[in-house]
């Protein structure tokens, strides 16, 4: 069969973090008949999640993209991020559907990130499929939840139209879906709906001159970068001259190799039609949201409006005592060159020289310990600062990003979180008990008063608080934020760690670190009882003597010492920290390492 444009259909699964897309996809794909039989992944799950992070944090990262054919169909599936912070992943990729499908858990219902993406759906005209999934959970709650679901298009539609959209059931996980409760055995249902509501890409398949919107971006060693994205008019070919549009300049530049998608895979074609999703090597000039165009005076296409930043983050060499020790990747120059290479896909940073490293600007605390952690894996050594929000001028006035943050805890936790927020200055703006009897908060808070929340949260609430934020928009700083926190034990000289000293420590406070490791003056090795910080031989040895005592014989009986994640480190810095990032290991560290230094600063 030919394929045409009214046999392609685009179309992005969009929902908040958890509610089902990853494993949706799963099911399209191994339905679809993508994979043999006897293929490793028909018996795998959350296919569409490639990099360790991810399988790791059960997150989806970063936007991926996968076809399927259905009855004659090319199905073209991009798979978003649910989280908040990765939601440039999500603007950029919408560019190149014509139609979204919508997953909301049916227990839980339309969650913050739900809005977020649904919003900028409907601002871009796609057309909505909506599936409410895990219909099989015991506390269940349908028709609430497509009562919320309307009332959130009723919010947010842009056209009449948009409030007309078909429901469907479905339990992903067991690849099962149905126009009512009552589910079919697979997901066919999902598949027609695709093709029947989802409109054909909207496209001049018949322009002379072909023009594609850079979307994305991917690379390997044998054919380097390749550009992905949408064709919205004319044909693109191999081997053919293009024009590369970039705000205003103009580029030459040839299509070494012109790929489709076809399941996990790519495969190379000789020309592929406007409406299609490809990826074409040997433009490496573009990037994200550039036109790349045949013809002798083509027009770029409107490009990829993104949301600003609200966290930014210091990104410098280790200066450390112990630098150089555990990494390949130590220098400023190294470090410059990795960010750039970022930016080329992570399109919502920002970066700007900061010393003697970098000041770096993202959506928020995860999206950036996301960058470090990955940094890190691939051998770099870093020093890091507290996370600080991104002030913005409006009117005049200095304002500070705010947030709707949403917090689900069971009731006997209600008064530890309405303490928590209260300290944080949030405003509560509803309250709600859910059909579960948890209890459901929205807030509207600061960025600032949101950093280290989380941690404390689940503290407080022995693991079980869910909580999720969107940025809602701007407003004039009354008076910052400042984190409160008892001081830290300091140790005040180099060495290691002894077993003996931890011993005489650990009644000062909450240690950090096990005995026999390395330590150096100014590093921080613990948190304290007390409100100011307290410095600590951490080295010291028992002495030995002749003499010999009943208590000096007892066995040291240490406590287990707190093992601090990258995000709960950061959460831990103050503004005269550090955070010492390294292949190997995490180290807190005062900024000035010298004690008597140090003091002086602080008293100045």
């Amino acid at each position: 069969m030919t394929l045409n444009k009214d046999l392609i259909r685009n179309v992005a699964i969009i929902a908040h973090v958890d509610h089902g897309k990853t494993t949706l996809v799963d099911g399209l794909l191994k339905q679809s008949h993508t994979f043999r039989d006897n293929q490793a992944e028909m018996s795998q799950t959350l296919i569409m999640d490639s990099m360790d992070q991810e399988h790791e944090r059960g997150i989806t990262i970063t936007a991926k993209q996968t076809c399927v054919y259905y009855n004659g169909y090319k199905i073209n599936i991009i798979d978003t991020p649910g989280h908040a912070d990765f939601s440039g992943e999500v603007e950029r990729t919408l560019n190149m559907a014509d139609g979204v499908v919508l997953i909301v858990d049916a227990q839980e219902g339309p969650m913050p990130q739900t809005k977020f993406v649904l919003s900028k759906a409907l601002a871009l005209g796609l057309k909505p499929v909506v599936v409410i999934n895990k219909i099989d959970k015991p506390a269940a709650r349908i028709p609430e939840v497509l009562s919320e679901i309307e009332s959130l298009f009723l919010e947010l539609a842009t056209d009449e139209s948009q409030l007309f959209y078909p429901v469907y059931y479905a339990i992903a996980r067991e690849g099962r879906a149905g126009k009512t409760t009552e589910l079919d055995d697979d997901l066919h249902v999902i598949f027609e709906s695709i093709i029947n509501d989802i409109p054909a890409p909207s496209v001049d398949s018949d322009a002379e001159s072909a023009k594609l919107l850079v979307a994305a971006l991917a690379g390997d060693n044998y054919l380097g970068k390749y550009c992905i994205g949408k064709i919205f008019s004319g044909k693109l070919k191999k081997n053919q001259s293009v024009k590369i549009l970039h705000n205003g300049e103009t580029k030459n530049g040839r299509i070494d190799n012109l790929f489709v998608y076809k399941g996990l895979s790519k495969e190379e074609v000789p020309e592929a039609i406007a409406g299609d999703i490809v990826a074409i090597t040997g433009v490496s000039e573009a990037n994200i949201g550039d036109t790349i165009a045949t013809g002798d005076n083509p027009e770029a296409l409107p490009g990829i409006e993104l949301e600003a930043p609200t966290l930014s983050i210091y990104i410098g060499p280790n200066t450390s005592p112990l630098k150089g020790r555990e990494g390949e990747f130590t220098t400023s120059r190294q470090i410059a060159e990795r960010l750039e290479r970022e930016l080329e896909t992570n399109i919502a940073l920002k970066i700007e020289p900061d010393g003697l490293g970098y000041k770096v600007s993202g959506r928020g605390e995860l999206h950036l310990s996301v960058l470090i952690e990955t940094m890190r894996r691939e051998g770099y050594e870093l020093e890091v600062g507290r996370p600080e929000v991104v002030f913005r001028e409006i009117d005049g006035k200095k304002c500070e990003p705010i947030e709707d943050l949403t917090i689900e805890v069971a009731s006997e936790f209600v008064g530890a979180v309405s303490q928590e927020l209260g300290i944080r200055k949030a405003e509560l703006t509803s309250q709600e008990i859910t059909s579960s009897g948890a209890t459901r908060f929205v807030y509207e808070i600061s960025t600032a008063a949101l950093i280290g929340l989380r941690n404390n949260l689940l503290t407080e609430t022995k693991g079980t608080v869910i909580m999720s934020s969107i940025p809602s928009g701007y407003r004039p700083v009354e008076d910052k934020y400042k984190p409160e926190r008892n001081g830290a034990l300091v140790a005040f000289e180099d060495g290691v760690s002894t077993a003996y000293a931890l011993d005489a420590t650990q009644a000062r406070g909450i240690l950090f670190i096990p005995p026999g490791v390395p330590v150096y003056h100014g590093m921080i090795i613990g948190l304290s009882n007390k409100k100011e910080d307290i410095d600590i031989n951490i080295c010291r040895e028992k002495q030995l003597t002749n003499m010999r005592t009943h208590a000096s014989d007892g066995a040291i009986q240490l406590t287990p010492y707190t093992q601090l994640s990258l995000e709960q480190c950061l959460d831990f810095l103050l503004d005269d920290e550090l955070l010492e990032v390294t292949p190997k290991s995490l180290r807190l560290r005062k900024r000035q390492l010298d004690p008597i230094k140090r003091k002086r600063e602080n008293r100045a």
